[in-house]
Order: structure tokens, then sequence, then C-alpha cells
């Protein structure tokens, strides 16, 4: 590194890293895109989040051993180190895409929230008072921003455990409620595949959407303190809660309220609180659904200003992004970050009713895309380990290919669904553009891998 910049200040601790993972996770796909899910497969999107979940670990585990096998590289920097300079050069800019789009999603639902009280404010207005407030917090010591992170996930963490407490015990008759024999719902609309597998599969994208976030542990890497003790802990961790918030929430959702009346308009969860008739529980969880969404545009942020950070140290973005401020924050990566929010904001204002549901899919895919390269990237480097790491992917090499495999053939579903032809489009688009870039440039100095 030149004098020009300073480097990234290793001011994460363990329980920033696990709920910054966390945050990522546990945000818009299962607080607002469990209604499409559940639109889409009914109670069988259970089996689609199971699933999914299955293939988070496997790709989470290969992360892991690759970060302990070579300390101090990021995702980025295991990509460039397997692969080169031009796959690196296409992972990275569309996981920069992929994360600026997602932290648009979760601001929007932050505005689509605030309208549950603010239902004459258009939706452009929320988000945009949103934007400014995550934008905000971006701007301090990453060891702040831990701290929020921590307490933001903390939050919907324990929303989310009393959601399933509260739910159980009026799904099992503990708490009186107005509905009546919850467990018929389960089948009794269609049965448990209302719409059959291919319901189930076509849930999937928007499971894959819900999940993307968890390789931020690979991203904060190079921000951890005793990182190679953390990393295995928190991956476990994780992928175990993960799965746990997801697949049991939308158990509970399927049997306190018919799948086919759950609405878009607002989050299932607030729709369940609402009709149990408890006094200002809708309320309660949408202030918590709010503070979900808000957690996860903040990881967001830090995703991307840290993923083009990645990008200039290995000569793949311009030089400029190394520039730091005083408190070792990224400052042009979050400039361009906030731009592209704000045009995110703008798009809300132009088709307020369509945009959350049209601009969830493209993430879906790009995390596709990522997970499949990260198992790929494991795949060709093991062979260069210089020391057999203590966590390893078990099972290697099948557990991986078998991972390539189904994200491959998943993938592949979905570019020739008819239903998802606005997404794969963009996303195929986005690929074409980054591969002829990525061909047409040169290799440039600066990698350090």
């Amino acid at each position: 590194m030149g004098k020009s910049h300073q480097d990234l200040k290793k001011g994460l601790l363990p329980r920033h890293v696990q709920f910054i993972a966390l945050a990522g996770m546990i945000g818009t796909g299962i607080f607002k895109g469990s209604s499409d899910t559940l639109s889409m497969a009914g109670p069988s999107v259970a089996l689609a989040y199971l699933l999914g979940g299955l293939l988070l670990f496997i790709v989470m585990t290969a992360l892991a051993e690759m970060a302990i096998a070579f300390p101090n590289l990021n995702v980025q920097n295991l990509v460039h180190k397997a692969f080169g300079h031009r796959v690196s050069f296409i992972v990275g800019y569309l996981y920069w895409i992929n994360w600026a789009i997602v932290t648009i999603v979760e601001i929007l639902a932050a505005g689509s929230f605030l309208q549950f009280w603010f239902s004459s404010v258009p939706l452009w207005l929320l988000s945009l008072i949103c934007a400014i407030f995550i934008i905000g917090i971006n701007l301090f010591q990453v060891k702040y921003y831990g701290e929020i992170e921590f307490w933001f996930a903390g939050i919907k963490i324990v929303a989310l455990t009393a959601f399933i407490i509260l739910g159980s015990c009026i799904l099992f008759g503990f708490i009186p409620s107005p509905i009546d024999n919850p467990w018929n719902n389960y089948t009794a609309h269609g049965g448990f595949f209302p719409n059959g597998i291919g319901g189930m599969l076509s849930a999937f994208l928007i499971v894959m959407f819900s999940y993307g976030g968890a390789e931020l542990i690979g991203v904060a890497v190079t921000e951890t303190k005793d990182a190679q003790k953390v990393l295995p802990k928190v991956i476990k961790g994780t992928v175990g809660r993960v799965i746990l918030f997801y697949i049991l929430p939308i158990l509970i959702i399927c049997g306190l309220m018919p799948w086919n009346k759950v609405t878009g308009a607002e989050s299932p969860f607030v729709q369940v609180f609402s009709l149990t008739g408890l006094p200002g529980a809708g309320h309660i969880m949408n202030f918590v659904l709010l503070t979900a969404v808000l957690s996860a545009a903040n990881s967001g942020i830090y995703a991307t200003s840290r993923t083009l950070y990645s990008m200039a140290q290995n000569g793949e973005a311009p030089k400029k992004l190394l520039k730091v401020t005083k408190n070792g924050i990224p400052i042009i990566g979050i400039i361009i970050t906030s731009i592209f929010i704000f045009i995110g904001v703008f798009l809300a204002y132009l088709t307020p009713e369509q945009i959350i549901s049209y601009m969830m899919t493209i993430p879906g895919f790009t995390i596709l895309l990522i997970w499949t390269v990260i198992c790929l990237s494991q795949l060709k480097l093991r062979r260069q380990y210089t020391s057999k790491p203590f966590f390893q992917v078990r099972g290697f090499p099948y557990t991986t290919i078998l991972g390539v495999i189904a994200l491959s053939v998943i993938f592949i579903f979905f570019i020739f669904n008819k239903n998802n032809w606005i997404g794969s489009t963009v996303c195929l688009l986005i690929l074409v553009v980054l591969t002829i870039l990525a061909l047409l440039r040169k290799k440039q100095n600066g990698s350090p891998v």
C-alpha cells in the first residue's frame, strides 16, 4: 500500500461479526418477502428454506476453510487468488451490484413499514429519510458501526424469538385467540404443496435473496480481530440460527392464517399479530420489522463500500476508492453506494407498487452466481494450502461439488422460468457487460494476493 491512504481498521469483535452476518440475512427476505414466497408455494415454502439453508452451510464452510488457510484475505481476494483478475473483476462488481440492490430493497421496505403509521406519506419520501439515517451510521468508525449493528440485529433476533414463542403458544392453544383450529391451515387450502413442487421451486429465488448476506463474514474478515479463531464458531452458529429463524416463523404463519390470505400490502408477521387481537401487538411487530430492514440496509452499505475497497486493492477498481477517512472508513465507496440508493428511491417515486417485488429477484440470481464461485474457488485452492486448516469442509470434494451442481441447477431453472423474465434479463445483461469489460481490461498491479 502507498502512503496516500490508510488501511481499514480491525475494529470488529466476534459478537459484531456474528451479528453482521445475521443482520445481512434476516431482513426483507423473511419479513416482507415471505408474503411472496407463501403466495408461490404455500406451507411447502418451509422446505425451500430448509434446502436453501443446507446450501448455505456448504458455502459458508467452504468460505471459512479458505479464510483460515489464507489469513487476511477476504472473499474478493480469495476469488482473485483462485481464478485471476478477470473472474475476480466480474465477481467483485457482481457482488457490489447485488448488495447495492439489496440495500435499496431494504430501504424501500423500511419506507413501506413506516407507511403502517404514515399511510398518507409517499413511499419515496419515507425511504429517503431512512436512506439518510443509514448512510449517516456508516460514516462512524467500524467499531461503532459494529456496535450499532449488534443492537439492531439483537432487536430483530429477540423479536423473532418472541414471535416463535408467542405463535407456538397460540398454535398449541396455550393462549386463547379468535383463530379457529389453526392446524387445518396446513392442509385445508390446497394441501401442503398447493402449487405443486414447481411452486416450491419458484419460491427459491426469494429464498436465496433472503439467505444472501451470510458471505458478509468473508467480507468482514479483514476487519476482524482473531479471525482464525472466530470464523468457525461464527459460521456454525450463524447457519443454525438462520435456518431456525426462517423455518419456524414460516410454519407458525402458515398455521395462524391461511397461506392464501397473506397479502403483500404489509408483512405477514404484522398480519398474524393483528389477527390475534393482542393489544398493540401489530404496532410493536411493525417497529421491530422497521429496525430489522434498517439493520440489513446498514449491512448492505458496509458490504458495498468494503467490496469496492478490496477491488481497488486488487487493481480492479480505481485507486481513488482506497481513500479512507481518519476513522478508517472507505468514504468514496460509501458515496457511490449512496448515489445508487437515491436512484432506487427515485424508482420508488415512479413505480411504488411493484418496485420491491421486481428488485428482490435480481439479488437472488447474483447470490446464486457468487455462492457458486465461492465453492469453485475452494475446489481450486485446496491444492495450494501450505498447511491443513483445522476447520474443513466434510466430505470434500463431494460436498462442495454437490453445492456447485445444486446452485447451477437452481440458476438455470430460474433463467428459463417465464415468471422471472425481468430479473433474468437484468442479471444476464449485467453478466454480459461485466464479462466484456473483464476481457477488454489489462491486468494491473496492486493485487495483495
